[in-house]
């Protein structure tokens, strides 16, 4: 099993140890919270710093496609947009990743060989997560044994909210021991969650069980990513590493469309947690349509105006 930080070996012994814990953490003053994402959406952007962003944003994204209709084809379609998102200037950054399920794992791996973009499978029953822990690590098992690099679970959320959380420990941890050498990334499910004190709550719980990256969705419900959730969890990996010296990834998942709304997201990392998370090891968009408005934003600051429709692929 994966170590427990020194720090809460005592925390994780009992269920009641645990929830006196995460009972205690601080509350979320979500007025505050709110009204300081909303500031912080509203700082300009210069031209030569917006350039700077709109790369970083697209070497940041998860580019997903995680629905029943998928093909072998949709899969390599996605993983060569994924390699060279702007066929027609290669100084255009790859994505970080390919996001899919665990049957297409394979084939994405095939088809980013030798690019340094990632893979990224979901598993664990995603999205609901309603399946047995032996059928959850066999799903984790499969998609690394197909080559993932990275695994995206979701977590019980009905474990969480009838205040179980050892169970939801204890998968966590079994899912990251199953995943060996991909590294996690524990998908909250937000927008479920109802508060933010179960936000921040989640956000330790994940991180104490040796996530890797805590994320907000599955970007299959109506409430997703938004700048005051994920400037929680930007909060709370940043206390985490103050706390213990591990550093945990952040991603945002689910509604993000725009280059504005992209940009808003990259502020809240500058402003919360500082350059060490500036990088696409540590912080990921999951997204699918958020990079053709990226790649239509660049190429209007290289030309000065916008292409037409047809300059980006429809996923």
């Amino acid at each position: 099993m994966p170590t427990i930080p020194t720090a809460f070996a005592d925390v994780t012994a009992s269920d009641s140890t645990l929830r006196r814990f995460l009972h205690g953490l601080p509350g979320v003053d979500a007025v505050g919270l709110e009204a300081r994402a909303a500031g912080l959406g509203t700082r300009s952007i210069k031209t030569t710093a917006k350039a700077y962003a709109i790369d970083l944003a697209i070497s940041m994204i998860d580019l997903t496609t995680l629905e029943g209709a998928d093909t072998p084809g949709k899969v390599r379609a996605l993983a060569a947009k994924a390699i060279h998102p702007d066929p027609t200037d290669r100084t255009t950054p790859s994505t970080a990743a390919v996001c899919v399920y665990p049957d297409m794992a394979a084939i994405a791996v095939e088809a980013v060989k030798g690019s340094g973009v990632k893979v990224a499978s979901v598993a664990t029953a995603f999205p609901a997560g309603r399946a047995a822990l032996d059928v959850k690590l066999a799903d984790t098992r499969d998609a690394v044994a197909a080559g993932a690099d990275e695994i995206d679970m979701v977590i019980d959320r009905g474990a969480f909210l009838s205040g179980r959380y050892l169970k939801v420990f204890e998968e966590i941890r079994a899912v990251k021991e199953a995943a060996g050498p991909a590294r996690l990334k524990v998908i909250f499910e937000t927008g479920e969650l109802s508060t933010y004190d179960n936000i921040r709550r989640a956000s330790w719980l994940g991180m104490i069980a040796g996530a890797d990256f805590i994320k907000t969705s599955t970007g299959k419900v109506a409430v997703n990513a938004t700048p005051a959730n994920t400037l929680l969890m930007l909060e709370a990996v940043r206390d985490y590493r103050a706390q213990t010296g591990i550093q945990v990834g952040v991603k945002p998942a689910g509604g993000i469309r725009t280059s504005k709304d992209a940009i808003k997201f990259l502020v809240l990392v500058n402003e919360t947690v500082g350059a060490d998370w500036l990088h696409n090891h540590w912080f990921r968009f999951g997204a699918s349509s958020l990079l053709n408005d990226l790649l239509l934003q660049r190429q209007k600051l290289a030309t000065g105006r916008y292409s037409g429709p047809d300059y980006v692929t429809v996923d």
